[in-house]
């Protein structure tokens, strides 16, 4: 870090969110991530004369869900405009977005800070807008290529206040993000992709008010880049605010890049003002007028979010705050955990459970390189399985066989117990007599037990459990074997 003294960071996020429909934003043409470059185009995409937008309604439901996820308050009427500039990857030479009539404004996203305290990131606008093209550059600027696939795709532009104080607020506020979209099943939220873009907006405030310009960073392709990006402005803002003395009345605010394999940012150009895109009502579309019915009924439609079910699991479930995070990092392992649950005659051990789904089932698909969907076992397959165990039906050794068994099989555990006669040997003769058995067969480690070995107790035990064919009760083979041991 630099010797010249810290200020106070401050960062707003703007975060453009491709939302899941099957058809763009103005025009019938699909658009999927990964299909050969120009084939997914139209004549409102290239901005052929003649060629008029029609609005996705599937777009609006789908932006005015996530605006009422994250606490907005949406538009009765919004309208269209055109943002004017001109970029290869942009055929009509402006985007059909909004301007002075967002669709949802005034919300927020709580994260922890850096304290672990709650803290409120309060949302500006979410506006909907169609998303350009995407531009590639070989090394060294030889040749440019443009593909138009994604031009026109319908883009959620989420704006925040300046609330952000660190690099890890940053990158939690774009997880929190992420999982309330996936909960939500607005968007697939992947950066990779291009899903989801974020240009963190930077700038630093010191003691006695002096700031740094603004400086918005772009071609950050994970939550890793977006928080070393933002450390490494705060650093670089600091040295030049201190030893050059520039400040946002003398200098003005700027785009930079993110260089991944360097890992600076580096300076593209001196940022657009709003009259340099000369925005206009757009002519083609009419303003949309949106009912209390229609805003209601997505209300009401809206799923548990994560960080509401994160906290009903630790309080309600008695879950840590560890399990309570893995157990909600994906909707579908949520849900497929809250199937799990619901049993029979009322809800089962919910730590219970959640060991069995985090040991032995993330593990498996770990190893497998499968997701959840894959696997033959069903929720009410280790619900079984846990029902099994808790009665003492099975012991914990006859369980995981029966699990790496009917993972794949999708077998019933109780049918299979039945079937196999696996139940677990609690019958105190049956006991008893493999016990002494155990005792005749390990003399020698009886001996070394009565002469003080104390870990010689462990042979018996295992030799007992052998007898039983590992269906013992662990508890009553110890009861007797105490007993016998004298």
């Amino acid at each position: 870090m630099s010797e010249h003294s810290a200020g106070r960071v401050l960062v707003g996020m703007e975060v453009h969110l491709q939302l899941k429909t099957n058809t763009k934003c103005f025009s019938p043409t699909p658009y999927r991530y990964g299909a050969e470059p120009n084939t997914l185009i139209d004549p409102v995409v290239m901005g052929l004369p003649g060629a008029l937008p029609v609005l996705n309604r599937e777009a609006v439901r789908l932006a005015i869900r996530t605006g009422l996820a994250l606490g907005c308050e949406v538009a009765e009427v919004t309208k269209w405009d055109r943002k004017n500039y001109f970029y290869p990857d942009l055929p009509k030479g402006y985007q059909i977005s909004q301007y002075d009539q967002p669709l949802c404004i005034d919300g927020a996203i709580e994260i922890d800070d850096d304290d672990g305290n709650p803290k409120r990131v309060r949302i500006r606008r979410a506006h909907l807008e169609e998303d350009t093209g995407k531009s590639t550059h070989d090394e060294g600027g030889a040749a440019s290529r443009v593909d138009l696939n994604r031009a026109g795709a319908p883009l959620l532009e989420i704006v925040s206040e300046p609330d952000i104080a660190s690099a890890g607020e940053a990158m939690r506020y774009l997880d929190a993000l992420r999982e309330i979209v996936a909960y939500l099943g607005t968007s697939d939220g992947n950066m990779q992709e291009g899903n989801l873009r974020c240009e963190p907006n930077i700038n630093v405030l010191f003691d006695g008010g002096g700031k740094t310009p603004i400086v918005e960073v772009k071609n950050l392709n994970s939550v890793r880049n977006v928080g070393l990006a933002i450390e490494y402005e705060t650093e670089r803002q600091t040295r030049a605010y201190h030893e050059r003395g520039q400040t946002m009345e003398n200098t003005p605010r700027s785009t930079r890049g993110w260089d991944d394999d360097k890992g600076v940012t580096v300076h593209q150009r001196f940022k657009e003002s709003e009259d340099d895109y000369r925005y206009f009502p757009e002519p083609d579309l009419p303003p949309v007028t949106i009912t209390r019915d229609f805003v209601e009924a997505e209300r009401e439609a809206l799923p548990e979010l994560p960080r509401a079910r994160r906290a009903r699991y630790r309080e309600a479930l008695g879950l840590s705050e560890y399990d309570a995070g893995v157990l909600t990092a994906e909707p579908a392992l949520s849900a497929w955990y809250e199937q799990a649950l619901a049993g029979p005659e009322g809800t089962r051990d919910a730590k219970a459970v959640a060991n069995w789904i985090q040991g032995e089932l993330l593990r498996y698909l770990n190893d497998q390189k499968i997701d959840l969907a894959a696997v033959a076992l069903t929720p009410e397959g280790l619900g079984e399985l846990v029902d099994l165990r808790a009665a003492g039906s099975i012991n914990s050794r006859t369980a995981k066989d029966l699990f790496r068994e009917v993972i794949e099989s999708g077998a019933s555990p109780a049918a299979l117990v039945a079937e196999r006669r696996l139940g677990q040997v609690s019958d105190r003769g049956a006991v008893e007599a493999a016990v002494r058995a155990a005792m005749e067969a390990q003399a020698k480690a009886v001996e070394a037990f009565r002469a003080g070995n104390e870990k010689a107790r462990g042979r018996i035990f295992g030799e007992a459990m052998k007898q039983l064919s590992g269906r013992g009760d662990p508890q009553l083979v110890n009861e007797v074997l105490s007993e016998l041991l004298g």
